[in-house]
C-alpha cells in the first residue's frame, strides 16, 4: 500500500476504530486506478490518492458536516454526500488556494496527505467532484459506441466529446473506455479523422485524452495481476490478460508511436511489468502438471487437490497468454511451456489410464486421470478430451 493510502487509513482510524470504504462515497469511482502505478494520466486518480483527499476533506475540512462514525463502517451514502458537496468544493478549493500561497501551508497540507504526489492530484480530484454528473453520461456514451456500426458514426461520437477541454475530456474519456468492448475501433476512427496514423497526427487533432486513457486502462490491469497463487481468482486474472491485450493492441497495431516518445515508453514498461507479473505463474505450469498427475513414487499415495488446481489454473492462464502473446514479452518462455505442457500432458494421461486398467477401484488414479482429461480439455480441444473420456472408460471396462 502506498504511503498516501497508509496515511488515510491511520487518520480515520485514530477517531473511530476503523476505516474509509469508499472516497467520496463512490463519487470518483469511475475515475480511480490502483496502485502499484508508475505513470501517472490526467484523467485517472489514484485510489490512495483519493482516499487520502477524502480523509483530509472529511476530516480537516468540513467535520461538522459528515458524520465520522457512518463514513468510517461505509453507510455513508452518496446521496448525503451530494446534499453538502458544494459546500465541501468550496472548502476544497479555498484550502488549495490558500496552500498555494503559502509554503508553509503547502508543506502542511503535503504531510497531511502523505505525498507530494497526493498534494498535486487535488486539483484533478476538485475538477473530477465537479465533473461528477459528466461521468455517468461518459459511462453511456461508451456503451452507445458498441452499437455503432461504422467508423463515421463513432468518429462523430468523438468529436462530440469537450476535446478542446483536454483535462475534462480525459476524465470522460476514462469513464468512458472500461464500457468499449473493443477499443480498436476507437484507434480506427482517430486514426481517419487525423488523416494518418502517426502519433504526432493524434496529437495534433486533440486525441491525446483517448491515447492516455487506453494507457491507463492498460497499466490498471496490474493491480488484477498481483494474486498468482493457488488460490487466485484465475478467471479474473485471465480476463484483465484479455483486456490488457486489447487495449495495447489497438494501439501498437494501429498508432505509429515516435522511437523514444512518452507514449512509447509507457508502452514498453508496461508490457514489461505485466510480462513480469505473468513469468513466475507460467514457469511452474509444467512443473504443476508434473507434480498434481504423477503418482507418489514413496509411502502412501496422496492427491495433491492444491497442486491439481494449480495445473488446471495454469492450463487457462497458459491459453489465455497464447491469445495475447503479441502484447506479452513472454515468446521463447510461452513457446517452451506450451510445448512441454502438451507433451506432459500426453505422457501423465497415457501413465494413468494403464492404472486404471491395472486397478479400476483406485480413486486417486480415477482423480487424477479426471484432472488431467479436463487439462488436455483446455490445453487441445474438447474432442480430443472425449476421446481421452472414451479411452478411460474402455480401460475400466478392461481392468
Amino acid at each position: 500500500m502506498s504511503q498516501a493510502a497508509t496515511q488515510s487509513d491511520t487518520s480515520l482510524t485514530r477517531r473511530t476504530g476503523r476505516t474509509i470504504v469508499r472516497p467520496f462515497a463512490g463519487a470518483l469511482d469511475l475515475v480511480l486506478v490502483q496502485d502499484p502505478l508508475q505513470f501517472s494520466f490526467p484523467g485517472s486518480i489514484s485510489r490512495s490518492h483519493a482516499e487520502a483527499a477524502w480523509t483530509w476533506a472529511a476530516r480537516d475540512l468540513a467535520p461538522e458536516l459528515i458524520d465520522a462514525e457512518r463514513l468510517a463502517d461505509g453507510s455513508y451514502t452518496s446521496a448525503e454526500l451530494e446534499a453538502i458537496m458544494p459546500e465541501m468544493l468550496l472548502r476544497m478549493k479555498a484550502g488549495i488556494e490558500t496552500a498555494a500561497a503559502d509554503p508553509e501551508k503547502d508543506r502542511r497540507l503535503r504531510a497531511t496527505l502523505g505525498s507530494l504526489e497526493a498534494r498535486d492530484a487535488l486539483p484533478g480530484i476538485v475538477l473530477a467532484l465537479r465533473s461528477r454528473a459528466l461521468l455517468g453520461k461518459a459511462q453511456a456514451f461508451g456503451k452507445a459506441i458498441n452499437a455503432m456500426t461504422d467508423d463515421a458514426a463513432i468518429g462523430a461520437a468523438l468529436q462530440s466529446m469537450p476535446l478542446k477541454d483536454p483535462a475534462l475530456s480525459a476524465l470522460l474519456f476514462h469513464a468512458a473506455l472500461p464500457q468499449i468492448a473493443n477499443p480498436t475501433r476507437l484507434a480506427t476512427a482517430i486514426i481517419k479523422l487525423s488523416g494518418n496514423a502517426t502519433e504526432a497526427a493524434v496529437i495534433r487533432m486533440g486525441f491525446t485524452p483517448i491515447i492516455e486513457a487506453i494507457l491507463a486502462h492498460a497499466q490498471n490491469q496490474l493491480f488484477v495481476l498481483q494474486p498468482m497463487g493457488p488460490f487466485a481468482d484465475i478467471d479474473l486474472i485471465c480476463r484483465s490478460l484479455d483486456r490488457f491485450h486489447r487495449l495495447v493492441r489497438s494501439l501498437t497495431g494501429y498508432i505509429e508511436f515516435a522511437r523514444g516518445s512518452r507514449w512509447a515508453m509507457i508502452l514498453s514498461a508496461v508490457t514489461k511489468q505485466v510480462s513480469d507479473r505473468i513469468e513466475p505463474r507460467l514457469r511452474d505450469v509444467v512443473s504443476d502438471i508434473n507434480q498434481s498427475l504423477r503418482k507418489g513414487r514413496e509411502g502412501s499415495d496422496r492427491l495433491d487437490n492444491d497442486r491439481i488446481l494449480a495445473a488446471i489454473n495454469g492450463m487457462y492462464l497458459l491459453v489465455t497468454i497464447r491469445e495475447c502473446r503479441d502484447s506479452l514479452a513472454l515468446n521463447a518462455l510461452f513457446d517452451q511451456a506450451w510445448s512441454q505442457s502438451g507433451e506432459a500432458l500426453e505422457l501423465h494421461v497415457q501413465r494413468n489410464l494403464d492404472l486404471i486398467r491395472q486397478n479400476p477401484s483406485d480413486s486417486n488414479t480415477g482423480a487424477r486421470l479426471d484432472a488431467g482429461i479436463k487439462m488436455a480439455e483446455v490445453r487441445f480441444n474438447p474432442e480430443y478430451a472425449e476421446t481421452l473420456k472414451r479411452a478411460r472408460a474402455a480401460a475400466e471396462r478392461r481392468g
